[in-house]
């Protein structure tokens, strides 16, 4: 029988490599997403301060009353313009996308695309 590897070596690999070109300033933070199997995380970060900006998670209080489980696409969805209402409020138009060494496909994407239709540019 041949032991099977786990993934999570090869995300943070991949996202080693994402984080040498990605790196977020005030006037551009960086969108950094994190997924689990229950959850979505989402928070804006300017790199230079080392401050996270806005964060949005499919684990507060007030988003957990607006989602049946927070691991599937809706949530993400949610997680999207929330995230994109609180950069609004911050003054925040622009940012960088930093998937997190996750293939943009399923949430990732969903939530990005939430993010550009409330109003975002990335």
């Amino acid at each position: 029988m041949i032991k099977q590897e786990s993934r999570k070596p090869r995300i943070q690999k991949r996202h080693q490599t994402i984080r040498t070109k990605v790196f977020g300033t005030s006037e551009f933070p960086r969108l950094a997403v994190y997924r689990s199997t229950k959850h979505i995380y989402a928070q804006l970060i300017d790199d230079e301060k080392g401050v996270t900006i806005a964060s949005a998670s499919s684990v507060d209080k007030d988003m957990k009353e607006k989602m049946a489980h927070g691991g599937n696409i809706e949530a993400a969805k949610l997680i999207g313009t929330a995230i994109a209402e609180k950069a609004k409020k911050a003054g925040i138009e622009c940012v960088v996308f930093d998937r997190g060494g996750f293939l943009y496909h399923g949430r990732i994407a969903a939530l990005a695309d939430a993010a550009r239709e409330a109003g975002l540019m990335f």
